[in-house]
Order: C-alpha cells, then structure tokens, then sequence
C-alpha cells in the first residue's frame, strides 16, 4: 500500500475516533465512499438476508459503533479505508442528514430556501460538511421517538435525505472524487435540532396497521442473536434497531421478554433495556 494511502487511513481512523467520542457511530469507507468491510454473506446468494445477527463485521451500517476499540478493529481489519461513515438516526443524536446536492444540474441550496419560506421554517446554526463536488451536507437532529427514513429526490430535485439505516461521509474523509471537510466556522458546533416543519416533510405518510400472527418465527430469533452478538458500545444501538424491526413486523410485544433477557446477557441493565424498547415501539407507532 502506497505512503500516501497509509496515510489517509491513519487520518481516518483519527477523524473516526474522533466523532465517536461525539458519541457519533462510525464505520470505514473505502474511497468510493461504500463500507470498506465486504458482507460475509457474498459468496452465499441464498442467504438470509443479514444485518449483523451472524455476529460478523461487513454488514455496512449496521457495524457503526461508537467503541474505540471495536472502530480500532474494524479500521484494522480494512487497511484500504480512507474514509469513514457516520449513521444516522442512532441515539444519542439521531442524527439526520440533509445532503445539497450539485451533480444533477439544479440549485438545491435554492430549492431548500423555497421550501423555508413556503412551509415557515428556517435552518439553524449547524455543522455543515462540504463535499468535493461543492454540495453540503447539513446535520440536524431528530426526536428519539421518530423515525426519519432515506429518500433521493423526494423533498425537492437535488435534496437527498440520510436518516435511519443511512450514513453520511465524516469529514476529514478522502475520495476518488475529493476530500470532505467542515465549513468554516462550523466544526465547533453541535448538530441543531430539526425544525418541526421539516421534520414533517421529512416523514412518510402514516401506514395503517396490518393484524400479523403472534408468533414471532425465525425472524424473531434472528432478531435476538442480533442483540447477543452486541460489542460494547453498540449494545443500545442493537437493541434499539431489533425492537424497532420487531413492532414494524408485529411481533414486537411477543419479543419484549426474549429481547431484555438478551440486553441483560450484553450487559445493560433491565431499565435501560425495557427503556429503549418502549423507545423503539414510540418510534414505530406503538404502545409500549
């Protein structure tokens, strides 16, 4: 590996290191800006789809940690990163991105100022990240109880939206295309909160609810290996993820007791766990 590749993968695991202890989770990139650990599953077209239950790193989102020693184990495991990731939508920010995008010929900074004046919102102070194609990525926060979902396009041409399941590109992160880095003025700051009414534009329309089976099946076990297979440092995250899948696939009262004994084997308490499940049936539309 060049000198200069050896280089950026050191200053990404620093940059990584340190918007984790922002208590942001992060993972390595490679430069085309995708997870730089491959799936364990890729050579098994018939496997089950994987989010990390297996207990195995290379499931792109899903193996952000805020851990400097799991980071510091992911980053070695991929000598070739030289960038990293930062999800969205995990406590304790919940993050959510608002990516300005230039590539596709239209004036999105242009269209998200419409949209303030014609909805009555205005974007706060906040860190802003400029990427090497000159567009931005703004972050905002989002409630604990709300689950902001990625979309392309959706608010307006050229507004790509990064919220749960997604990620943003840390700055200090190199490229093929370029470097990204904080604007001027804006690396003190701490992510501003998301004005309700575009937080509202942000969320889908509500769905109505479908009567399921009570049992909870192959997908419910799956789910609390999941949480089994938590490092330190992605223990709530694990937890807050499987207890969302479960009440979204009606299962989620029937899996609260399994998934608190698994919690419990990870080492959080029984409060903390049964809290952030009552956190993820909020988030879902459900009664805890």
């Amino acid at each position: 590996m060049a000198t200069t590749d050896r280089q950026a993968t050191t200053l990404a695991l620093a940059h990584a290191l340190s918007a984790a202890e922002r208590g942001l989770a992060v993972i390595p990139l490679s430069r085309t800006k995708l997870p730089a650990l491959r799936s364990p599953h890729r050579d098994d077209p018939a496997a089950p789809a994987c989010h990390g239950e297996c207990g195995r790193p290379g499931h792109g989102v899903y193996d952000a940690s805020t851990d400097p020693a799991r980071i510091r184990e992911l980053f070695a495991a991929t000598p070739w990163a030289t960038g990293y990731g930062i999800a969205c939508g995990l406590p304790p920010h919940h993050l959510i991105g608002v990516d300005l995008d230039t590539k596709s010929g239209t004036d999105s900074s242009a269209a998200l100022r419409e949209l303030a004046l014609r909805h009555l919102f205005t974007i706060p102070e906040t860190v802003v990240v400029l990427t090497p194609s000159g567009g931005r990525h703004l972050w905002l926060t989002g409630p604990p109880d709300v689950v902001v979902p990625n979309s392309a396009g959706r608010l307006a041409p050229g507004i790509d939206i990064r919220g749960a399941g997604g990620y943003l590109v840390g700055p200090g992160s190199r490229t093929d295309h370029g470097h990204y880095s904080t604007a001027p003025g804006t690396a003190h700051l701490t992510p501003a909160a998301c004005p309700p009414a575009l937080l509202r534009l942000l969320l889908p329309p509500p769905r109505t609810p479908h009567p399921t089976a009570p049992s909870t099946g192959h997908h419910g076990q799956g789910l609390v290996q999941f949480v089994l297979a938590a490092h330190e440092g992605q223990r709530n995250t694990r937890l807050f993820w499987a207890a969302c899948r479960a009440y979204e696939n009606g299962i989620g009262p029937a899996l609260v007791a399994p998934l608190v004994d698994a919690a419990l084997h990870t080492g959080l308490s029984e409060r903390e766990a049964r809290a952030t499940i009552a956190s993820a049936a909020r988030m879902t539309g459900h009664r805890p």
